[in-house]
C-alpha cells in the first residue's frame, strides 16, 4: 500500500517495499508470460517497446513491451464499453501462468513475506472544480483519524483472508476478501483483491505462487510472535489462483507514476483447493459478500477489514475501521473518484475489504484498500464502476 499526504497536498515516500526481502520462490522471479497476437481491429496499434506517447485517447508509459500493449482499447472511456468477448481477448494476450508447487508455503514463508507495495504516489492529488452532479475530479479534506479495532475470533465465518505471491526480490502479502460468483450461487470461489497485490503494474507482470489463505491464523496461535503449524495458520486450506484479472489500467500505469491507476486499483481471482476437498471456497469458508457496484456515495457507511502488517501491527490479526461516510479523492478527473476513510490500519492491509450495507440488507463489498497516508490516518480505495463490474463478470463466466 503506497502512501500519499493529502492534508498538504505533497508527495510521500511509502515505508516498506518487496525489494529488502531476498528469496523468491522455486519458479524464479514472479511473472506470468504474455502471448503476443495480433491486435483486434478495434484496438489501437502498439508502438514499439520504450517509446511511450499517445495511442488514441491513451498516454502511454515509455518502457512498456509491445506485447503488453495489444487489445487495449483506443481510449479509457471505451473500456466502460468492453464486453466478455473484449475482456476475453485482452485475458488471452496476457496470461496468468501460477502453477501450483504443494508444500510451497509453509508457516516461514508466510512470516517471512513482506506487505505489498508499489511505487508510491509522485503526484498531487490537487482538488478540481467538479462536473455538475458528478463527483468527478473532487478532493475532499482528509477525514477524521479512526482506531482500528481487532475483530473477534474465530475468523473462519468471515469472508477474509490474506493473498501471499512470490515477486521479484521476494515474497508478499494482502488481505482479500471471498465474493459471490453471479454465473455460481453458493458455490464460489472468487476472491477480491487490489491489483498491486497480483500484478506489478506498468511494464510488469503477474506474481506467481499467488495463493489465498481464509481465516489466516483463526486460533491466534500464531499471535504475540509465537510460531504455528500451518494446519493453524491456514484451518481452510491454501487455495492456489487459477485465473486473475486485473484492470488494464494498472497494468500499464501501476506502480509507477501514474498515480490515477490507483482508482483502478482492484483485482480479481478465481481460486482452487490445493489439497482438493470438492467443495468450494463459499462453501468451505460459510460465507461470501456480492460486490455493490456503482453504489450510491451519499448512502454509504464503510467498514474496512484487513490484516496490517506494518507497526503498531504485525499481520497476525484481523482488523476493521468503521469509517462512516467515505470523503472523496482524485487523481484524474476522467477515473472515478476514490472513497476515503479514516483508519490507522498500515501496509499488510492493502486489499482488504470495504463494506456497507445494501438497501436489502445485505453486506456488500464496495471497495478495497489501495492506498493510504504516510501517518497512517485515512486509507483509499477504487470506486467499482464499469470496468470493475466487466472485470467480475468475465472471470464468472470464465
Amino acid at each position: 500500500m503506497p502512501t500519499i499526504h493529502r492534508s498538504a497536498l505533497a508527495a510521500a515516500l511509502a515505508a516498506g517495499t518487496l525489494l529488502a526481502v531476498s528469496a523468491c520462490g522455486p519458479d524464479g522471479p514472479a511473472g506470468g508470460g504474455t502471448s503476443p497476437a495480433p491486435p483486434p481491429s478495434s484496438s489501437a496499434a502498439a508502438p514499439a517497446a520504450g517509446s511511450g506517447g499517445v495511442i488514441g485517447g491513451i498516454t502511454l508509459p515509455s518502457g512498456l513491451p509491445t506485447s503488453l500493449l495489444e487489445g487495449l482499447p483506443r481510449s479509457w472511456d471505451d473500456l466502460k464499453k468492453w464486453k466478455f468477448e473484449d475482456w476475453d481477448k485482452w485475458a488471452s494476450k496476457h496470461v496468468f501462468n501460477n502453477p501450483v508447487v504443494k508444500d510451497f508455503w509453509d508457516p516461514d514463508k508466510m512470516g517471512d513475506s513482506k506487505p505489498a507495495d508499489p511505487a508510491p504516489p509522485a503526484a498531487k492529488p490537487a482538488p478540481a472544480t467538479p462536473k455538475p452532479s458528478t463527483d468527478d475530479g473532487v478532493t475532499d479534506p482528509e477525514p477524521p483519524a479512526v482506531k482500528a479495532v481487532a475483530m473477534p475470533r474465530p475468523y473462519t465465518k468471515q469472508p477474509s483472508g490474506k493473498v501471499f505471491f512470490s515477486a521479484k526480490g521476494g515474497r508478499g502479502n494482502c488481505s482479500a476478501t471471498v465474493i459471490t460468483d453471479p454465473q455460481h450461487p453458493g458455490k464460489s470461489n472468487l476472491v477480491w483483491t487490489a491489483g498491486h497485490c497480483v500484478h506489478e503494474g506498468k511494464g510488469g507482470n503477474f506474481y506467481k505462487d499467488l495463493v489465498f489463505v481464509p481465516a489466516y491464523n483463526n486460533s491466534g496461535a500464531s499471535s504475540g510472535g509465537k510460531r504455528a503449524p500451518l494446519s493453524e495458520l491456514a484451518p481452510l486450506g491454501t487455495w492456489w489462483a487459477d485465473q486473475v484479472t486485473t484492470s488494464p489500467q494498472w497494468m500499464i500505469e501501476g506502480g509507477g507514476s501514474g498515480d490515477a491507476a490507483n482508482q483502478y486499483d482492484f483485482a480479481v481471482m478465481r481460486v482452487h483447493n490445493q489439497n482438493d476437498t470438492g467443495k468450494s471456497l463459499e462453501e468451505t469458508v460459510g460465507s461470501a459478500v456480492p460486490v455493490w457496484f456503482d453504489a450510491p456515495r451519499d448512502q454509504l457507511r464503510v467498514s474496512a477489514v484487513g490484516y496490517p502488517l506494518v507497526k503498531p501491527f504485525d499481520g497476525q490479526e484481523l482488523y476493521a475501521c468503521d469509517g462512516g461516510k467515505p470523503t472523496r479523492l482524485s487523481f484524474d478527473a476522467k477515473r472515478p473518484t476514490m472513497l476515503t476513510i479514516g483508519c490507522n490500519m498500515t501496509q499488510g492491509a492493502s486489499g482488504g475489504g470495504w463494506f456497507a450495507t445494501m438497501p436489502d440488507g445485505r453486506t456488500a463489498l464496495v471497495s478495497n484498500t489501495s492506498i493510504g497516508t504516510q501517518e497512517h490516518t485515512s486509507l483509499s480505495g477504487p470506486y467499482l464502476e464499469a470496468v470493475a463490474r466487466q472485470a467480475l463478470d468475465w472471470i464468472s463466466k470464465k
